[in-house]
């Protein structure tokens, strides 16, 4: 499976990779995740979190472990999904490990459902490996169907714990240092109150502010950093 055969063209970024997801108090969900990636016989995984928690990263990351691993996978992002979902989801078959995310984005949707619910079984038969990534559990998610509600349930469950500011401050800071960028604390708490604080979010940022450095030949202080902004 390459890249261009994945759904709505999508890329899995370099950055989307186990080594490079900090785990802090995730690192039993990580190690699920890499299990099911690798073998068939390992349980499959319905992993919770908020916004920012690493859910995408990890579905990307548990993909790319797959096909590291001999397997093929595909990475299905429900919520950016248009038209009917359900023929998408029907669509999604022929890979050893599907990663499901966003499911909580149809949840009530019947015909999405009843795909869903289809799609568990054909995958049970077959053998492979299902992941699903949601905002909270099978049982707060708002699944109506209750076939699919409980087969859900049956999965190993992770719940993913977001990272504190503090510890986005460091994790920033140590890849600031890798591309030769000091972050000082005024800049950062400038930052931490003006711009999205998931770490995904800081670190494509982070990713911007290397090139206006290395054009601009200037380190980086609040000016610099609110003008930057402002031109994104």
């Amino acid at each position: 499976m390459t890249s261009q055969q994945l759904p709505l063209a999508l890329r899995w970024p370099r950055r989307q990779r186990f080594e490079h997801f900090h785990a802090a108090g995730n690192a039993a969900a990580v190690e699920a995740l890499r299990a099911a990636a690798a073998s068939a016989d390992a349980p499959w995984v319905f992993m919770a979190g908020p916004l920012g928690s690493g859910r995408t990263h990890l579905l990307i990351a548990a993909c790319q472990a797959a096909i590291d691993a001999g397997r093929t996978a595909q990475y299905l992002p429900l919520a950016v999904l248009r038209g009917p979902r359900a023929e998408a989801i029907r669509g999604m078959a022929g890979s050893d490990v599907l990663a499901i995310d966003d499911l909580d984005s149809v949840a009530g949707e019947a015909d999405a459902e009843h795909a869903l619910f289809d799609t568990f079984n054909r995958y049970r038969a077959e053998g492979c490996t299902l992941l699903f990534a949601a905002s909270a559990a099978p049982s707060s998610v708002g699944i109506a169907l209750p076939d699919l509600r409980s087969r859900l349930g049956s999965l190993t469950q992770v719940l993913l714990k977001p990272m504190d500011d503090a510890e986005r401050r460091h994790v920033l800071r140590e890849h600031a240092k890798g591309r030769s960028i000091e972050l000082d604390d005024t800049v950062l708490d400038w930052l931490f109150a003006h711009h999205a604080r998931d770490l995904g979010a800081l670190l494509d940022l982070l990713d911007t502010l290397d090139r206006a450095t290395l054009a601009a030949q200037r380190r980086v202080t609040v000016p610099f950093l609110r003008n930057l902004l402002k031109q994104m």
